[in-house]
This record gives C-alpha cells, sequence and structure tokens, in this order.
C-alpha cells in the first residue's frame, strides 16, 4: 500500500521510472506514447540533454537563495526572455516567479489589487470570470474559475466572483449567427456586468485566451478578444491572461494571446514553462500596471517562498532556449495542422463526435450522445474515463474531462504532444483514440451508445 495521498485511491497507479523521447516507461517495461503531456506540461518530452544539464549544473552552483535577500542570475536571465517574447504592449514589464499555475493566479489576482489600492481606487474589489473556465485549485482560483463540477464541494469557502458566459462557439452561437458577431456579442456581456457591478467596483477580468482542460482547448472567435480589451480600457478594468495551459508555444505562438492582437495587463503562465522538468510558474506584468506600485509603495505586497529559485528558473530558461534554437514552434504549427487534419479524416463524420476544435498542438474531441442535438452523455456515464483506460491500454496517454456542456455533463478528450513530435506520432495518436473511443462507445458500460 502507498502511504502517498494519491488522487485516486480505489487503484494502483503504475510507477514511472523512465522516459525516452515522448515515451513513459513504468516498473513494468510497458511503453506509453504522452499525447497530453500529463496536463500540457512535457512539452520537450521526458529526457531532453539540455535542461537536464542545466538543472545539474545550478544545483552544483547554488539551489536556494530567498528573495528577499538576493536575486539570482537564471531568474534574472529568464525573466529577460520572457519579457522580450511579451505581445507588443507589454513594455518593459517585470516578472514573478512561483511554483504552479494555481500559486500564479492566486499572485495575478493579489497584484490586481494591489496595483488599484497603489493607485487610489480601493473600491476596486470584484473580479469578473468566464462559465465553464477553469484557473487552479487553490480557493481564491478555484472561485474564479466558473466549473461547477470543480467548485461544488468547496463552495461555501469561495469569495464572490461573477461569471459571463464563454465564447464557446459549439454550444453558444446562434442559428444563422455570423461567427464575429456572435464572439462580439459574447465579449460584450462582460461590458454589461461591469456597469450592472459599477466600474469603480471591479478589478480584473480573468479569461483563457484558449480555454484548457473544462472546455477543451477552445479558441475564441476573431474579433473578441479586441473587444474584450477595449471594454477593460473604457473601465479601467485590468485584463488577466490565464496561459498557464495554452502559454509557452503550446498554441503555435509564444504566448497564446499574441494571435489575438492584443496585450494582457497581467499573464500567468506554467506547464510549459518548466516542461516538467521543475515545477515553475510565473506573472508577467506589463510596465503600465506595475507603474503605480514603482510610484506608490514600492513594495510586493504578495511574496511566496520559494518565488524566484534559482534551479526551476534555470530549467525554465533551458527549456525557453531549446524550444527557440531548435526552431520548435515552427514544428508546433507544422505538427498541430497535421493533428487537425488527421482528427477531422478519423472523426469528422463520427456520429458520437460533435465538434472538433484547438490550435497548434491543443486539441480536442466532444462527445455527444446525439450529435444532431448535440445530446451530452450523462456524467455518470464516465465515458471520458473510460476512454483514458482504453486508451492506456493500448499504449496512450491522453487527457479526458467531463463538465464541458454545462459544467457537469459533457465528455471531451484533450490531446497536447510535445513539440518534438514528429508525423508517425501524430499518426499514432490518432489511430489509437480513434480505437479506445469505439472501444469505450462499445463496451457496456456505455448504454445505448
Amino acid at each position: 500500500m502507498s502511504h502517498i495521498l494519491q488522487r485516486i485511491l480505489d487503484r494502483e497507479l503504475p510507477t514511472v521510472v523512465g522516459g525516452e523521447g515522448n515515451i513513459l516507461i513504468d516498473s513494468d517495461g510497458r511503453h506509453y506514447l504522452d499525447a497530453c503531456g500529463g496536463a500540457a506540461v512535457s512539452c520537450l518530452g521526458h529526457d531532453n540533454a539540455r535542461v537536464r544539464a542545466a538543472i545539474c549544473d545550478q544545483v552544483n552552483t547554488i539551489a536556494f537563495g530567498h528573495s528577499g535577500f538576493f536575486t539570482n542570475r537564471p531568474a534574472e536571465d529568464l525573466a529577460d526572455s520572457l519579457i522580450s517574447g511579451a505581445p507588443k504592449g507589454t513594455g518593459d514589464g517585470r516578472v514573478m516567479f512561483v511554483g504552479s499555475g494555481s500559486e500564479a493566479m492566486e499572485a495575478a489576482l493579489k497584484l490586481a489589487r494591489q496595483i488599484h489600492v497603489e493607485r487610489g481606487e480601493p473600491t476596486r474589489t470584484r473580479f469578473i470570470a468566464r462559465g465553464s473556465s477553469y484557473h487552479g485549485n487553490t480557493l481564491g482560483a478555484l472561485a474564479t474559475g466558473g466549473h461547477a463540477q470543480r467548485r461544488a464541494p468547496f463552495d461555501p469557502l469561495l469569495m464572490t466572483v461573477d461569471h459571463i458566459d464563454p465564447c464557446y462557439e459549439y454550444r453558444y452561437r446562434r442559428e444563422g449567427e455570423a461567427e464575429e458577431a456572435f464572439g462580439l456579442r459574447m465579449a460584450d456581456q462582460l461590458e454589461d456586468r461591469i456597469l450592472h457591478l459599477g466600474a469603480e467596483n471591479v478589478a480584473a477580468f480573468v479569461a483563457e485566451p484558449v480555454v484548457g482542460a473544462t472546455l477543451g482547448t477552445q479558441p475564441a472567435t476573431p474579433g473578441y478578444f479586441k473587444r474584450i480589451r477595449q471594454i477593460c480600457d473604457r473601465h479601467g478594468v485590468l485584463f488577466i491572461a490565464d496561459e498557464v495551459m495554452c502559454g509557452i508555444g503550446r498554441t503555435g505562438s509564444f504566448f497564446a494571446l499574441e494571435q489575438e492582437g492584443v496585450h494582457a495587463d497581467i499573464t500567468t503562465i506554467a506547464k510549459g514553462l518548466g516542461a516538467g522538468y521543475q515545477p515553475i510558474a510565473a506573472v508577467v506584468a506589463s510596465e503600465r500596471a506595475i507603474r503605480a506600485i514603482e510610484e506608490g509603495s514600492g513594495r510586493l505586497w504578495n511574496g511566496h517562498t520559494y518565488m524566484s529559485h534559482a534551479v526551476a528558473a534555470a530549467g525554465a530558461l533551458a527549456v525557453l532556449n531549446v524550444i527557440r534554437d531548435d526552431n520548435l514552434l515552427d514544428n508546433v504549427r507544422k505538427m498541430g495542422g497535421l493533428l487537425e487534419q488527421r482528427l477531422r479524416t478519423a472523426f469528422g463524420q463520427h456520429p458520437h463526435i460533435g465538434d472538433i476544435r484547438g490550435r497548434g498542438l491543443f486539441w480536442s474531441v466532444e462527445l455527444v450522445r446525439e450529435r444532431e442535438r448535440k445530446t451530452p452523455f450523462a456524467a455518470d456515464e464516465a465515458l471520458a474515463w473510460h476512454i483514458q483506460d482504453a486508451a492506456l491500454e493500448e499504449g496512450l496517454m491522453c487527457y479526458p474531462a467531463q463538465g464541458c456542456a454545462d459544467g457537469i455533463n459533457g465528455d471531451h478528450v484533450l490531446l497536447a504532444p510535445s513539440y518534438t513530435s514528429t508525423p508517425l506520432e501524430i499518426e499514432t495518436i490518432v489511430d489509437t483514440l480513434a480505437l479506445a473511443i469505439d472501444r469505450s462507445l462499445k463496451s457496456e458500460n456505455i448504454a445505448h451508445a
């Protein structure tokens, strides 16, 4: 029996003992093609020599110096690298390094609050986010997220956050409505909510540029985020972009928001930043947002023990250097195009695949009981989890989730393979996923599929 408080207590998990490229190996010698990066984390596979060497070199130099007393070279260089690649409008911003995506979102919420207080606007305490979103597991981040199933057990503990509808074309776009008109209608909900609350009371709007776990790699329609930026600017509301899952090249550009032609005031990143080699996340704040603190107290009010950890920063810097030096964003775009093509060929006419969506190497298929009516499978049928189990039996790791239809019902399977993926691996991923889906739909566990 394991004495670890595992995520799943009613089964014994295999023990991972090694990795070769995009393959993970367990103690029984079984090989698994990692088609999801765990949770869009392992963007460079599992045995990158440059990243490993950078971490070892830093451990042998200095591992830790508290950020209240010292800075360190890897963290400084990593911050320079992130700011140099940030969307136009970020300017000469600042970066805060923490340990996880949830931690980054908590820090971003606190930073937004501090900025408004330093500006002399202490009444700005309310946050607006979107339904069917996910921003982390800590209480502030969980409250900001809009996924009913994940929030439910902790609801009495959560702060009040207002939610508007997501830009979820498959289920929210009206018949005959133009794509851009739909996006603008969804964005205008933000202005309506700001006016309802009173602009003087709203601190920030939080959104994922490409929604990850809860909606299954859902991009916004053209024009949506430009309207969001305009609304935030008009009312003095900060825009926080959650790129924890979709950032650092996952969607084909270094920052996901680049593709929308706008910048955020505060951006959270994690997962692909460390590529799984060390725990690290970051909060990137624009020059304009930070100016209030520089001209005010000159102190960051939120601190964490392991901020700017030198070993984690060294690993992340190596990750960014590998992505840039090996031109991996080009491969993300090429293999992303192939992945989309293969998914549409395999599932475009599938009677139980309602939607195929994504960007870069970040794609999902949404499963439905009735395609014409977009009727989801019931949550208690656990279709997504059956697909995961069937895929693992075939040696494929994919990322299942439930709740995309209404926060409880609705199954999708997310794919986020490594940036180093080959055409053969992409073909294998889609072929194996198709096998796992068909096997799960035919099983006795999914009645009348």
